[in-house]
């Protein structure tokens, strides 16, 4: 079975930090780009940031730029979404993705071939 399971999500104060996962089993990542979306409640779900199957390049959403970090091990089959410097604003349900064509067509959501879960990310005093 494949999936797509994220972790990391929780109530945090704002600046402060969370680092999301998004672990595959059931297939290899190797191959893949990986996205972070998120959506908040309300509103469309929107990119966050995109990482290539090799790590060699990424990009970020304006919103999170210098803030969030995207990463991966591909020895671990895992994706991670690094995020400093938490905002009211950045509360949201975040989602992972792979890409088959890496970050070309991100963050377009047609683009995506398998979606994790969700974990939810609050940003509360």
């Amino acid at each position: 079975q494949l999936q797509l399971v994220e972790s990391g999500g929780g109530l945090v104060q704002p600046g402060g930090s969370l680092r999301l996962s998004c672990a595959a089993s059931g297939f290899t990542l190797d191959y893949y780009g990986i996205g972070w979306f998120r959506q908040a409640p309300g509103k469309e779900r929107e990119g966050v940031s995109c990482i290539t199957s090799s790590g060699g390049s990424t990009n970020y959403a304006d919103s999170v730029k210098g803030r969030f970090t995207i990463s991966r091990d591909n020895a671990k089959n895992t994706a991670y979404l690094q995020m400093n410097s938490l905002k009211p604003e950045d509360t949201a349900v975040y989602y992972c993705a792979t890409l088959s064509e890496g970050c070309y067509y991100y963050p377009h959501i047609s683009a995506v071939d398998y979606w994790g879960q969700g974990t939810q990310v609050t940003v509360s005093s």
